[in-house]
Order: structure tokens, then sequence, then C-alpha cells
């Protein structure tokens, strides 16, 4: 009997790893995406991120020429000279301000609660085990906002100023994969 007792043990212990790790996954996930930033490790960035998809929803929140703010476009009888400059005019479009974002360094001052190029250098203690535990207790600590089994947001509070947030929203993509689909900016930051 004592046999048995122990197959059970050992079958509700991996079924509780099994849920532990399913769960925590995306944490992982996340923390992953901040080191390989952080270590400028381009080839496991691209493992964790759906670029296409992050751009999509960066490019909506910056945009600041969206269809509803378009003035109306010339007309031929009312003004003839604005017609023929608009139909000279570079079809290419302007520089999109996504790019920054999506940068290595963007990505690192993202996953630390900055806006690109507004972060600070991280600490030159990194080397040390008394730097990283200090780096680790100073923060900012990412928090879990929402979970369901195929889609993760978490948020990092800016370390500077508390109250904006950054959100990343994490897809599973297999049993325990996840890739990043979109980030959410803070209110400030968006459309500008």
């Amino acid at each position: 009997m004592t046999l048995q007792k122990r197959i059970w043990d050992l079958i509700v212990l991996a079924i509780f790893v099994f849920a532990a790790t399913f769960a925590m996954a995306p944490w992982f996930a996340f923390r992953a995406l901040k080191a390989a930033a952080q270590y400028e490790d381009v080839q496991a960035i691209g493992e964790l991120v759906d670029f296409p998809a992050v751009r999509r929803s960066l490019t909506g929140q910056l945009v600041v020429d969206a269809p509803a703010n378009r003035p109306e476009p010339p007309s031929i009888w009312r003004d003839p000279l604005g017609v023929f400059k608009k139909a000279i005019e570079p079809i290419a479009p302007p520089e999109p301000k996504v790019d920054r974002y999506l940068t290595v360094a963007g990505v690192s001052a993202l996953t630390r609660g900055y806006a690109p190029g507004a972060a600070p250098p991280p600490s030159s203690r990194e080397g040390s085990l008394t730097g990283q535990i200090t780096d680790a207790v100073k923060g900012p600590y990412p928090g879990i906002v929402y979970w369901d089994p195929n889609r993760v947001r978490i948020a990092v509070k800016r370390p500077d100023r508390g109250g904006k947030i950054t959100v990343f929203t994490f897809e599973r993509r297999a049993l325990f994969t996840w890739k990043l689909v979109h980030i959410r900016l803070p209110a400030d930051e968006r459309r500008g």
C-alpha cells in the first residue's frame, strides 16, 4: 500500500508542478525578454516578440494623423493649385515614431518602465552579487494584471512616477511558449 501511496503522491506533485509552470510561463517570458534586452541578445528578442503585431499596436497609439483628424482633400473646383500640389507630393509616409520603441534599447527601456531614450543607464554593479540583489530589491516590480490560458497582461510602473504604467500583452503560441504581441503605453506618451 505504501508503494501505491508514493505513486499517487508523485502524480499529484507532477500535476502541481505542471500547473505552476503553466501559470508562471508568461512571467518567465517577460523576465527572459527583459534579460535579452539588457544583454542585447537580438536573437532571443526575435524569438520572444511578434514584431508585426507589436508594430501595429504601437502605430495605433503613436500615429497623430488618424483618419478622423485629416482635413478634407482639396477640390479641383475650389483649390486647383492645392490639387496639383497634392498630386506631386512625395508618396512616402513620414518616418514612423514606432521605430525607437522596437530597438534593443527601446525594448530594454520599456521593460524597465521607462520611455525609449528616457531610461537611466543600467547600474554598473551588475557583476557583483550584492549589486544584483540591490537592483532586484530596488524594482520596478512588474505585475500580472490579467491572466487567462491564452493571453496575459503584465504591467510595469515607471520607477520615477508610479502613475505611468506600460502594459505588455503576451499570447500563448505553444504549451509553454509565449510571445509579446502588444504594448500599451502610458496615456501621455500616446498620440505624440
